[in-house]
C-alpha cells in the first residue's frame, strides 16, 4: 500500500483511484462497508483501490486540548486498511490551507484536480469543507460538474443501534470490548512502540511491553485478555498474554499506558512495534495490601486468560 500525504504534487501511479472519503476511525464494520463499495467500484472501472483520510483527525485540529477520543492512532489506522486490500492510502495532512477550502473548491482542488479520483463514496451523513457545509448531496453534484463517479452509502445498524465510532468508544469506556468487536467487525487494538517503563514487572516475574496510550480514547482501566501482535524485529509474530490498562495504583501516580505480559515468550523487543488486541475484560485495577496478594491475583489472571483464549 501507497500513503500519499499531499494533494498537490502526486504522482501518475498514485491518480486516478476509486477511494473511499472519511475519517475512518477505528474503520469499523460501516466504514468497511463504505471500502467494499469502492472497491467494488474499482473493479467495474479497472482502477487501484483508495482511501481518503486526514491526519490529524480534523476534530484534533479544531479542538487540540480536547479529551483524547480517537480509536486507533495513524499507524494503526494505516495497517488496518492494508489488510483489507487498500492500494493507495491518501493520508491528506489537515492544516489551514485545507481547512479553508469551501465545498466547492475541496471537490475541484482535491478531488478532481490534485488526486484525479474517478470515483468517491461516502456515507450519507458526510460533510467536507470550511465549516462542514457541503454534504453528501451537493457532493454528487460536484461529481457530475467535474466528471467524477459519486456513490452514497447509507448508514449501517446492529440490532437497531447505529454503528459508529462513538458507540463502539462507549463499549470500551464500559469494558465491553466484545461487544465493540462486533461493531468494529475485529478485535479493538492498540498500535505503537515498545517503550522503556519502570521494569517493576520483571522484578515480580511478570516483564511487560509497555506502550503509550496517549493521544487515544482511554478503554476502562483495569485487566484484559490480549492477543500480541509483535510487527518488527527477529521475535516478530503472535502471542497470547495478559494486559493491564491504567495507571498502576499500586505505585503511586502514574501516567496511563498499557502494559502486556505474552506468554511463554522470552526476548528483547524495546521498540520493536506491536498491535496489541483486547479480548476481554478481566477485573478494575486495584491497589493491593502487599506485593504477594498482588503476584497471587496475577497469577489468577494469567490462568483466566490463558482459559479464555483457548476457548476462542
Amino acid at each position: 500500500m501507497r500513503i500519499i500525504r499531499d494533494y498537490q504534487f502526486v504522482d501518475d501511479q498514485d491518480r486516478g483511484a476509486s477511494a473511499a472519503i472519511g475519517n475512518f476511525d477505528g474503520v469499523h464494520r460501516g466504514h468497511q462497508h463504505v471500502i467494499d463499495i469502492a472497491r467494488a467500484q474499482a473493479a467495474r472501472i479497472g482502477a487501484p483501490l483508495g482511501v481518503m483520510t486526514f491526519e490529524p483527525h480534523p476534530r484534533e485540529y479544531f479542538a487540540p486540548k480536547a479529551p483524547p477520543f480517537r480509536l486507533m492512532n495513524a499507524e494503526a489506522r494505516a495497517h488496518r486498511l492494508e489488510w483489507l486490500g487498500v492500494e493507495k492510502l491518501y493520508e491528506l495532512s489537515f492544516n489551514d490551507t485545507l481547512s479553508a477550502l469551501s465545498p466547492e473548491a475541496f471537490a475541484r482542488e482535491v478531488i478532481h484536480d490534485g488526486l484525479g479520483l474517478r470515483h468517491v463514496v461516502v456515507g450519507e451523513d458526510f460533510h467536507f469543507g470550511k465549516g462542514r457545509a457541503g454534504n453528501a448531496a451537493d457532493l454528487v453534484e460536484f461529481g457530475k460538474a467535474m466528471g467524477f463517479g459519486v456513490t452514497v452509502v447509507p448508514l449501517m445498524h446492529d440490532t437497531g443501534e447505529e454503528i459508529s465510532s462513538t458507540a463502539i468508544r462507549k463499549a470500551l469506556s464500559e469494558g465491553r470490548p466484545r461487544d465493540a468487536a462486533r461493531m468494529l467487525g475485529h478485535w479493538h487494538r492498540i498500535d505503537g512502540k515498545v517503550i522503556r517503563g519502570d521494569q517493576r514487572g520483571r522484578d515480580l516475574g511478570y516483564p511487560t511491553a509497555n506502550m503509550s496510550i496517549t493521544g487515544l480514547h482511554p478503554p476502562k482501566f483495569g485487566v484484559y485478555v490480549v492477543k500480541v501482535n509483535v510487527l518488527t524485529g527477529p521475535h516478530a509474530g503472535e502471542y497470547g498474554g495478559a494486559a493491564s490498562m491504567g495507571v498502576r495504583p499500586m505505585f503511586g501516580e502514574n501516567l496511563p499506558n498499557l502494559e502486556s505480559y505474552l506468554f511463554d515468550f522470552k526476548g528483547d523487543i524495546y521498540d520493536a512495534h506491536l498491535s496489541v488486541a483486547l479480548i476481554d475484560y478481566l477485573r478494575p485495577e486495584k491497589k493491593f495490601d502487599t506485593i504477594e496478594s498482588l503476584i497471587a491475583q496475577m497469577n489468577a489472571d494469567c490462568t483466566q486468560a490463558r482459559e479464555i483464549l483457548a476457548a476462542l
